[in-house]
């Protein structure tokens, strides 16, 4: 059976220690020459200087006052409890929860087994992420993806915690992919409908059509697949994006933690080892039931998975289909935007130390009410380039600024961007654009290395810039304005919004930019969302402990930032050991649904039921108690 990750290790550092990187930090570098030009004494000078927050002034932006703050609500105090905290003039309620039935004949979830194959291909899958509500008349359909299954808890029956049979494997794979369910409101409160003709549970056997420049290409056919336009399956589904043709987007991202190999004296390509794909996977024993997910056999297998993948959700039987023109590496979402003419250009991150910011930009122009179906599959795909003067470049990766095919960019995209001299980066996460100003925004979430050692690939990670801590557990928001208010465009200008720290525990720069405060500190952002007003939502995915550098912080939890002014109020505190993720409003704006990811992950959590039950990942629905709209 397949080693699992040690507890004490993430996906991404497990992937570092197997495979090592060798692209230079340079987003460092370029943060210790910024930093050099401006004077750097301590956290309210280093952070109110131009260009470190709000930066299209001299200084930072005085808070706004309770009259004339955006913000209207009382902000929630961080805690460490079971439940979720949301502001008093606020309540919520659980939308859906991990196996909840999706049909009449399928099995209600069993607290005692954490139920089967069977049960869990006919119910909601676990660890839900990103989330988008679509509506078809009267219909509300929501569509949410469901990133991985917690080992320790589908498995917490028996004593290994592990897949020991091949239903657990199969069960397992049934829990990752995507969930479509109608919803309805009943006595105030949002639920499934149950049995619904929308609903639809997406899966890793799921068949998906191939598209774009891969399709057909050598590295991507395989013995079952030998024409390489058809791949099974879709798991590791982090954030999401929507389009107005009317689609969903869900995003591939930490796909090759399901590869293993029989072999253990296989030695595995470069190419392979360039994306973490090695010889033992992360616990999943997929390759225990098909052969597919053993590199010894199907090298070319893990090709066809880290792209996007778009599909209608309000037709069951609507095909999926693998955007390949956007890339392959570790998608963190989609953010998608209509510029002036009408070219669609897509936001997207490498959610990996050392990784990459992207973005494609379509060939073709969006028609409202026309066929828009083939709109990704054909256009530029660019990757970021910061300069030290606050300034930045989209690189294109393009046959000659590479020296490869366009299949090859879309299959090897992280080897293309790293041949043109893009901007490493620390692991971005969620982009999201300003829906009133040509703007757009990216989470950098953390990077504990940065000024302790050397990178695995023996480069330096220097302090200073836009990443001016040694050991930066907090992360920071970055933010950038695209040349002449054009997405199209490839230049743009830079700057932070938010850098996230301690101040009740730091009075340096790890307490955090001037708009951080005892009252609303957090670390890590990871999801992040504008709303119909213009307000950045914030998600964080961070450490929970509450104590040293975190004192103070409590649970993950969800902000709320006006991009104006700079001011952040804390909105939502979540349960033990969860990931606060995923958004989506209901078609009034009453209503915000909001994720709770991995609740109890680390065994401390009774989240959502309470007593001894297990703990299960949920969408909550959240409402003002007055019936206003939220945004």
């Amino acid at each position: 059976m397949s080693a699992p990750i040690p507890d004490n290790i993430s996906f991404d550092e497990f992937d570092e220690i197997r495979s090592p990187k060798t692209e230079p930090t340079d987003f460092e570098k370029i943060s210790q020459t910024v930093l050099s030009r401006r004077s750097f004494l301590g956290r309210g000078v280093a952070f109110g200087a131009t260009a470190f927050v709000m930066g299209t002034t001299a200084l930072s932006p005085a808070p706004a006052s309770a009259a004339n703050s955006r913000l209207k609500f009382e902000p929630v105090a961080a805690n460490d409890l079971d439940t979720i905290t949301v502001p008093n003039e606020y309540s919520w309620h659980v939308v859906s929860t991990w196996g909840e039935p999706l049909w009449s004949n399928s099995i209600p979830f069993d607290q005692a087994t954490r139920g089967t194959a069977a049960s869990q291909e006919l119910s909601v899958g676990d660890n839900n992420d990103g989330m988008a509500l679509f509506q078809d008349g009267d219909k509300n359909i929501l569509v949410s993806n469901n990133e991985y299954v917690n080992r320790s808890i589908i498995y917490g029956n028996r004593e290994s915690k592990e897949p020991e049979t091949a239903d657990d494997v199969n069960k397992g794979m049934a829990g990752h992919g995507m969930t479509v369910a109608e919803l309805a409101l009943q006595d105030g409160k949002w639920a499934i409908v149950v049995g619904s003709s929308y609903n639809r549970r997406v899966t890793a056997n799921t068949p998906i059509e191939i598209s774009g420049p891969a399709r057909g290409h050598a590295m991507m056919k395989t013995a079952a697949d030998p024409e390489g336009v058809l791949a099974l399956g879709t798991w590791n589904n982090c954030g999401n994006g929507r389009t107005p043709w009317g689609t969903y987007l869900t995003c591939e991202e930490n796909f090759n933690g399901y590869f293993s190999s029989s072999d253990e004296n296989y030695k595995p390509s470069a190419e392979l080892k360039r994306y973490g794909v090695g010889n033992k996977d992360w616990g999943y024993a997929w390759a225990t039931v098909d052969d597919r997910f053993d590199i010894s056999k199907n090298p070319n297998e893990p090709n066809r998975f880290g792209y996007i993948v778009e599909f209608d959700p309000l037709n069951p039987k609507s095909t999926l289909k693998k955007r390949t023109a956007l890339g392959r590496f570790k998608h963190e979402n989609a953010e998608l935007v209509v510029t002036d003419n009408g070219q669609v250009v897509v936001y997207l991150g490498d959610d990996e130390r050392g990784e990459f910011l992207y973005k494609f930009v379509s060939a073709g122009k969006f028609s409202d009410g026309g066929d828009n179906s083939d709109l990704l599959d054909e256009g530029t795909l660019y990757v970021a380039k910061f300069s030290d003067d606050m300034s930045g470049k989209w690189l294109p990766l393009t046959a000659e600024t590479t020296g490869m095919s366009l299949a090859e960019i879309s299959i090897l995209t992280r080897q293309a961007a790293s041949k043109v001299g893009a901007t490493t980066m620390d692991r971005p996460e969620w982009v999201a654009a300003n829906p009133h100003k040509v703007e757009a925004y990216v989470a950098l979430t953390n990077n504990k290395n940065r000024g302790k050692k050397p990178n695995a690939g023996g480069d330096e990670t220097p302090v200073g810039g836009p990443n001016p801590r040694a050991e930066n557990h907090y992360g920071q928001v970055v933010r950038w304005t695209p040349a002449n208010s054009d997405h199209t465009s490839d230049s743009f200008e830079w700057d932070l919004f938010v850098v996230a720290g301690n101040p009740t525990v730091h009075s340096d720069a790890y307490g955090g930019s001037k708009n951080v405060n005892a009252e609303n500190m957090f670390n890590s952002p990871d999801g992040l969302a504008f709303d119909a007003n213009g307000l950045l939502w914030i998600q964080t995915d961070g450490n929970y402990s509450n104590a040293k550098d975190f004192s103070g912080m409590g649970n993950n939890q969800m902000l709320l930032a006006d991009p104006e002014t700079g001011e952040i109020k804390r909105f939502l505190v979540g349960p033990k050991e969860c990931e606060i993720t995923g958004f989506a409003w209901s078609a009034d704006r009453k209503t915000v649904f909001v994720g709770v990811q991995h609740p109890g992950e680390k065994g401390n959590s009774h989240y959502p039921d309470g007593g001894a039950t297990v703990p299960r990942s949920t969408i909550v629905g959240i409402s003002r108690k007055d019936g206003n709209a939220i945004s």
